[in-house]
Order: C-alpha cells, then structure tokens, then sequence
C-alpha cells in the first residue's frame, strides 16, 4: 500500500528575475574579460571566472525552470528536475579548472609581473559591481520562495565582493604603484572560487547518488516514525534527493494487529512533512515484517515451483 503521492512544483514566477539577471551578467562578463586582456588585469579576469559562476547558476536556474515544467513520462518516471543537478555537476567540474588555471596564472605573475592599468581596472570593476547590485536586486523577491532563485542569488552576492576586491587592488595600485597587489587579489578570488565550488560539487554528487538530504538524520527519521502511535517497526527506509528542495521516501512500516494499516499513513505523511520537510513519500504498511532477500527488501518467492509441483502431484493417488 502507498500514500503521499505529494510532488513539489517548481516555481516558474521568477523566470522573468532570472533572465534579467542572466542577460546583465553574462553581457559584463564579456566585457570584463575583454577589459582584463587589454588592462593585463588579472584580478579582472579571476573576476570574471567568478561572474562567469554567477552566468552559470543564473542558466541552470532558468534551464531547471523551464524543464522541469515539462511532465514526467513512461521513461523519466520522476520527470527532468535531475537536469538542475548534471548542470550543477558539470558546472563546478569547469570552475575547477578555471580556478586552477587563475592560480597558474598568478604564479607565473609572481615571477614576471605585468604592467597593470588600475584606472581601466577601477572603470569595469565599478560597473561590474553596479550588476551585482542591479542583479540582485532583480532576484530580491523570489529568493526566499524558490531554492533555485536562492542559489543564484547568493551567487551573485558572492561576486560583489570579488568586484569590490578589484576595486581596491585598483585603488592601491593607483596610489602606491605595488602592481603585485593585482595578482594577490586574483589569487584570493581563486581560493574563494575553490571551496565553494567543491561544496556544490559535493552536494550534486550526493544528489545523483541518491543520498540523504543535507541536516536530515536517517536514523531520527526511523525512531520520528516509530513513535506514531500504532507503529511496530520500520525497514527498508529510503530517504533521498530528486533535485533541489525536493526529497522522497520510501519505507515498510509494520502496524500492531490492532491497527487498521490504511489509517497510519496519513499521520505519517503529515509527521514527515512538518519534521523533515519530505513531501514525496511512498509507504507500504505490514502486519508482520516481511522477509528479507539477500541484498535487502525485495521480493522472495514461496511458490512451489512448477517441477515440484508436477512431480508432487505424481506420487498422490
């Protein structure tokens, strides 16, 4: 038996927000790779690998609007959420290398400095940061509703301090001349690309391995369960990720005999929502334990098989 067929629907409001957003990010990010080549700005380039993460999450966000509208079907039972996930994946896998590369290029900076023009520096890193700004304040509204909004704003905000980090390195530049300041800032913004790169990665690995959501303790989840009233056990307890925001679980939830099954999933459902905040859910109530296979809960068959059977039926007169 099974209850709490419950799907998430992705907000789509805030599409319009994100495209704003992407259109003013992904123009600047143009010029300020064109501005870092022609300023031999290096702090202007790690900059811009790190908008280039603000265009990214703004894209996946879009992307994971979009297709997720689209319905699941006989292949894809769970639809296309999973899609926001192989992006992320895939997206923090290059900002690796983009980040690796701005700590080469600062090393070989180190050893043989450019001339760096911190007035062109300070022109595009203002603007840049006025973006910022203008970004966020465009996904202001939606950030605290859609964890796809949330994510690319806080992307966003990440990024202003990268573009007011170039602001300074341009003022000190420009009054004490040190232009060994340029590739300091660019090496902190690497190091501030690279941790937060690794957490997404991270966190789209444990989704496609179809692990625990982040805070929720599996175990709390088996004892939450086994205090409503009626419960005798839980087993073969599933509690994973689909994309973003959107959890499932399955369980085998064992009743006393007393207990009509039907009537504790209710009490489930709305215990797993509150607690865990987990909204797909598919139970099967038990009056007895069933058996285990050797890799877990699956179906053992007890029937007699058709040669035992035949030859059963030979020796009966």
């Amino acid at each position: 038996m099974s209850g709490g067929h419950s799907h998430a629907i992705p907000a789509t409001g805030n599409e319009r927000a994100l495209w704003m957003a992407l259109g003013l990010t992904s123009t600047f990010l143009i010029a300020e790779v064109i501005a870092g080549v022609v300023f031999q700005s290096l702090a202007l380039l790690a900059d811009a690998a790190h908008m280039f993460t603000d265009a990214a999450a703004l894209a996946i966000a879009v992307a994971a609007v979009r297709i997720a509208r689209r319905p699941a079907d006989a292949k894809r039972t769970y639809g296309y959420h999973r899609f926001e996930i192989l992006a992320a994946a895939f997206n923090a896998v290059l900002l690796f290398g983009v980040a690796l590369y701005i700590l080469y290029e600062a090393y070989r900076r180190f050893n043989a400095p450019a001339e760096v023009q911190p007035l062109g520096m300070l022109v595009v890193a203002t603007l840049g940061l006025a973006v910022n700004l203008l970004s966020m304040r465009f996904l202001q509204s939606g950030k605290d509703t859609s964890l796809n909004v949330k994510g690319a704003y806080l992307e966003v905000w990440a990024d202003m301090l990268g573009s007011i980090g170039v602001i300074v390195a341009a003022l000190v530049i420009r009054f004490t001349g040190w232009a060994w300041v340029d590739t300091l800032v660019a090496v902190g913004i690497g190091l501030w690309v690279l941790p937060r790169t690794w957490v997404l990665l991270k966190e789209s690995l444990n989704i496609l391995l179809e692990g625990a959501p982040e805070g929720v303790d599996v175990d709390e989840v088996a004892r939450t369960m086994l205090a409503v009233p009626g419960v005798t056990g839980v087993h073969d307890l599933h509690v994973w990720v689909l994309t973003s925001g959107k959890n499932a679980l399955t369980a085998h939830v064992v009743h006393a005999a007393s207990i009509d099954g039907a009537a504790l999933i209710e009490p489930l459902k709305e215990m797993l929502a509150d607690r865990f905040k987990v909204f797909h859910t598919t139970l099967q109530v038990e009056p007895t334990a069933c058996q285990h296979s050797e890799d877990g809960c699956n179906f053992v068959d007890h029937r007699v098989p058709a040669q035992a059977r035949e030859s059963h039926a030979g020796h009966v007169h």
